[in-house]
């Protein structure tokens, strides 16, 4: 499931089947799992011919669910693919937990281990009503767990400011400030000059990812191979802001290293200015969308041209 490749459909596919047939499949893993718990809950051990019936029947579920799952061609989007990929393969790890804990645990009564296994393939199976079905909506799925990162990386950021005043600032003049031994616990004003640019960087690109889950909500479409490959690049571009704001964060914390700074301002602005780019060519990025892209471009060159300038020194 996690390297195998999926038939290619030449014919048109029918998505809502596969999804009804997929619910199918999940369903009767998860009744599988609840008997198979059950049958092993308690003395005396089932006979070999129901240990065998009983095999017999999870093996099924699990061919069942990998056959299903590669029906789904990449045609109707690498990104919902992987997602459901990605729940196919925990409900077959879940099935493949349970039967582990069931050979190792000797059977007197119903185990903890066995109960929270149980439980754990009934919740992965359950997942499936929560999937994204089409992958305009698998696109606005991950973009929404981007948003999240870099969201915090700003508060986060912004928390460690407000935290970290230094205590004898207020008590000592300029001069001796210099002097002190503990400059690496707190900013000068000269980093928090730069910080500001930095921070501008940080926050456009939560914009951006804002921006563009509007415009993939409001005109992303699936009805055509063109349409859903432009929504997959998307996904994949976006999913580079995240760690580049982190890195960037990161590199913010004192003691700063602005040369360092500078390398991982560079980063996120080329990144951010590749996702506008991408944007502007897609389908979802008509004529009302190219305001706040340009808007934002604008906005990234103006902070990376001050981080520039403040590091000047520094290579």
């Amino acid at each position: 499931i996690t390297d195998g490749e999926s038939k290619e459909c030449n014919e048109a596919f029918n998505l809502q089947q596969f999804w009804d047939t997929l619910g199918q499949a999940f369903k009767a893993a998860s009744q599988g799992a609840t008997k198979l718990s059950l049958v092993f809950s308690k003395p005396p051990l089932p006979s070999a011919q129901d240990c065998e019936r009983l095999a017999d029947s999870i093996e099924k579920n699990v061919l069942t669910l990998a056959t299903v799952y590669y029906w789904l061609p990449k045609s109707q989007g690498i990104t919902l693919r992987r997602i459901a990929r990605d729940a196919t393969a925990e409900v077959l790890d879940g099935i493949s937990q349970l039967i582990e804990v069931i050979l190792s645990t000797p059977l007197q009564s119903l185990s903890q281990e066995q109960l929270t296994s149980t439980g754990g393939v009934w919740s992965s199976c359950d997942y499936i009503h929560r999937l994204p079905k089409d992958n305009q909506a698998a696109v606005l799925s991950v973009m929404a767990s981007y948003s999240a990162v870099v969201k915090d990386a700003i508060e986060e950021m912004e928390q460690a400011q407000a935290d970290s005043q230094d205590p004898f600032s207020d008590v000592l003049d300029e001069d001796d400030l210099d002097s002190r031994g503990n400059q690496d616990t707190y900013w000068s004003e000269e980093d928090k000059q730069l910080m500001a640019p930095c921070q501008g960087l940080m926050k456009a690109g939560k914009a951006c990812l804002k921006k563009l889950s509007g415009a993939v909500k409001t005109h992303g479409k699936v009805d055509s191979p063109e349409s859903i490959a432009q929504l997959d690049d998307l996904a994949d571009i976006t999913k580079e802001i995240s760690p580049n704001v982190d890195d960037l964060a990161l590199s913010l914390y004192p003691p700063m290293n602005y040369a360092g700074v500078r390398l991982n301002a560079a980063r996120l602005a080329s990144v951010l200015k590749k996702v506008l780019e991408i944007t502007k060519s897609s389908h979802v990025c008509p004529e009302a969308e190219l305001a706040w892209v340009q808007f934002l471009d604008g906005a990234v060159q103006h902070n990376m041209q001050k981080v520039n300038n403040l590091t000047q020194n520094s290579i």
